[in-house]
């Protein structure tokens, strides 16, 4: 699915030239237009998510007429998944950032949902000085040196200079605001389970090693095969240890729904625990409501929709208004993304991939949809809010902020 968003009539896109970049990151395409694109999975159980984070791109775009200066905005919505995989696929990952590079008139890139997909497309965006802004990704070692293996993040940044910012926090504030959380509801012992993907393994040690630093026991830690089509010996074998919880590390589309449907088909009572790669409403489905009401709860980088205040709140009515509908978590994300870039070009004031780069690593808001925050040196958000939450009649429903 590749779907076009064009905010100028008057704008002829097929006649820009297709020269590459110059070396001073200016561009040999057409002088009058800006591209930004989205490389997010839009086949699939993530579908629903990802389309409240385009609807919020479109939001920014629109705000601000589709023009920036003398600059008109012309946004493209691309797909990072395929129909054969049903999710996010390394190789359409790989032509989206090689399309990218190669395009002129495009400066900046917002995405990937999936961690694992902005490891394949850093590298080939740096070193092309495309900047790239997440609203998901959250494995550590994408940006923190010293947190993640220990070629990262320089293996991403082949030109040495940062040109990936992310505007939600980490997976090291999410993982131990997990645990935490676990013991403050009275957990004395989980069980940790792993998709064995990067995000999800990720998270799943954070939990692992910050659990005896809290007092909670880890009864086990196993790694799940995510295309398995049921996993009931695996819960009865956790059941006999009664655990009070367990953790998954995973998402929606690595099978999570499943094994909340196992645990209780074989009777264990414990929570379940989730990170926010479970926070859509496609995870509540493939969970079946009854089975996640009461017993499911997720963390979150940020508050539920609803809870948003000032210009949070602000957007969320006029996305309800322009669509009918609650965006979902990561709706405001990818409005914060486009925001980012429109403010940085406007900025920087000229068509230049460089200029731009360097005008987003100096962004500051101090009053926005996401409250006050800036980028850090590694390019990422000063943001450290992570909220928990829980599902009761079918829906999410906000508990609290976890503190840090």
């Amino acid at each position: 699915m590749r779907l076009a968003f064009v905010l100028s009539c008057a704008l002829a896109t097929g006649l820009a030239a297709l020269g590459g970049c110059k070396k001073d990151g200016g561009s040999s395409g057409n002088p009058a237009v800006v591209k930004i694109v989205s490389s997010l999975p839009r086949t699939g159980s993530a579908n629903a998510q990802t389309t409240t984070i385009v609807n919020g791109i479109k939001m920014a775009i629109e705000e601000i007429g589709g023009k920036v200066g003398d600059f008109t905005i012309v946004y493209e919505d691309w797909d990072d998944a395929t129909a054969k995989k049903g999710d996010w696929d390394p190789e359409q990952e790989k032509q989206n950032a090689d399309k990218a590079a190669a395009d002129p008139d495009i400066l900046a890139y917002i995405g990937t949902y999936n961690s694992g997909a902005a490891k394949i497309a850093m590298p080939k965006l740096n070193q092309a000085n495309v900047s790239m802004i997440s609203p998901a990704n959250t494995y550590t070692g994408l940006t923190k040196p010293g947190k993640g293996e220990p070629d990262e993040p320089g293996v991403y940044r082949p030109s040495g200079k940062v040109s990936y910012f992310r505007v939600v926090p980490a997976d090291d504030i999410q993982g131990p605001a997990a645990a935490k959380w676990i013991k403050e509801m009275g957990g004395k012992s989980v069980y940790v389970l792993d998709d064995r993907g990067l995000y999800g393994k990720g998270l799943a040690d954070l939990v692992e090693a910050t659990a005896p630093d809290v007092g909670l026991t880890v009864l086990g830690h196993e790694g799940i095969d995510p295309k398995a089509q049921e996993y009931r010996s695996l819960m009865t074998k956790i059941k006999a240890l009664a655990p009070d919880a367990i953790y998954f590390g995973g998402t929606t589309q690595t099978n999570a729904g499943q094994l909340v449907k196992d645990m209780v088909a074989v009777g264990l009572e414990a929570k379940f625990v989730v990170p926010d790669g479970c926070y859509e409403n496609a995870f509540i489905t493939a969970a079946g409501a009854d089975n996640a009401n009461g017993r499911v709860f997720i963390t979150f980088g940020g508050v539920a929709p609803e809870k948003l205040t000032g210009k949070g709140a602000e957007f969320v009515a006029a996305y309800q208004k322009k669509y009918g509908t609650m965006p979902e978590a990561y709706a405001l994300y990818g409005y914060a993304s486009a925001r980012v870039v429109l403010d940085a070009l406007k900025r920087a004031g000229k068509k230049d991939r460089e200029a731009l780069r360097v005008a987003i690593g100096a962004y500051k808001d101090e009053d926005g949809p996401l409250g006050t925050w800036s980028f850090d040196e590694n390019g990422d958000t000063t943001l450290l809010l992570m909220s928990g939450n829980t599902v009761k009649d079918g829906k999410f429903e906000f508990v609290k902020r976890l503190d840090q």
